[in-house]
């Protein structure tokens, strides 16, 4: 059922941070055919934007009449970016709209029913280990849970987040966070500091499951453990957290991409504190030992990437704005 009326709020924006994992470890495949998962992950200061406004007759803000709403998606994005019903945040709102009783749209006459317009402004990196599509999905279901009064807390939003995908929970909320399972399991953790990063971006996209194929052909399932990134984190040290960074995905990637182990080993020839493949890549993270060095090492890996960005983390969870 929609929830109170927002008869003030007619268009809501959500600002919402990428991630990185500092650790990954496989643990193996489950009989469902995913993958038992140990990771921690953290927002990251490079991000995209999800508005979403009503349209429609003077009544539209009403809950009531969001029981028939059509819903409009564009994005400022490359062709890259899957469109329409084949968008995260699209199924994230059809997701939002089946559980809150938000029905397909309806015409009397001529007479325009009411419109949900998403727009999606892109900066995250696409199918790059940085769950941009998690993010875009996390921030669709936190717009319109706020325009159409929905009412559902975090716990509730991570609930559906769940039924998208494996990181979609962690970019409900954001922050630092352990989480198990397929991914879906998150607690958060404890983090002080903050962290200069240089993120190495390729245009040319690496397949999430293609790199969870080559895994289960070339890998080994993964005892290791995230204790040593958890305690650089708890203590603020980022030398430790560069020399504990780890991830079991490494393996599958450079197989599909070689040049990527090239890409992390040239990172730390540059000086960075520790560099890792993020996720499933093949974005590569290099931890850098202040806002300084860090622009000191993009500077050194000019060529090396299609594109390189400096960013913070943790760059905390989604932000909503209103109006």
């Amino acid at each position: 059922m929609v929830g109170a009326d927002r008869t003030g709020t007619s268009c809501v924006r959500v600002r919402v941070p990428s991630k990185v994992n500092l650790f990954l470890s496989v643990r193996g495949r489950r009989p469902d055919g995913y993958h038992e998962l140990v990771t921690v992950m953290q927002t990251v200061s490079i991000h995209d934007t999800v508005s979403a406004r009503l349209d429609g007759s003077a009544s539209a803000a009403h809950p009531a009449a969001r029981r028939f709403m059509d819903l409009a998606f564009t994005q400022e994005a490359g062709p890259e970016v899957p469109p329409g019903g084949d968008n995260l945040a699209v199924r994230a709102a059809r997701q939002l709209m089946g559980l809150v009783g938000v029905g397909t749209a309806q015409r009397d006459g001529e007479a325009m029913v009411p419109v949900t317009r998403l727009h999606l402004t892109k900066r995250i990196p696409v199918a790059a280990g940085m769950a941009g599509g998690s993010a875009d999905a996390a921030a669709a279901l936190l717009a319109l849970n706020e325009l159409w009064g929905t009412e559902l807390d975090r716990n509730e939003l991570r609930d559906v987040a769940a039924e998208l995908g494996a990181d979609v929970p962690f970019c409900v909320t954001g922050g630092t966070a352990l989480a198990t399972g397929t991914g879906t399991a998150i607690a958060q953790v404890l983090c002080r500091g903050r962290y200069h990063w240089v993120v190495g971006i390729s245009e040319q996209p690496l397949s999430t499951p293609a790199v969870y194929r080559a895994f289960d052909e070339v890998g080994t399932p993964g005892e290791a453990e995230p204790d040593a990134v958890l305690q650089a984190l708890r203590t603020g040290d980022a030398e430790a957290l560069g020399a504990a960074l780890h991830n079991d995905l490494e393996v599958a990637a450079f197989s599909l991409r070689p040049e990527l182990r090239d890409a992390r080993d040239a990172f730390l020839d540059a000086g960075a504190l520790g560099a890792v493949v993020s996720g499933s890549g093949p974005t590569v993270v290099a931890l850098a030992a202040s806002a300084q060095h860090a622009v000191e090492v993009r500077e050194r890996m000019q060529g090396v990437f299609d594109r390189s960005e400096v960013a913070l983390s943790p760059a905390g969870g989604p932000e909503l704005a209103l109006g």
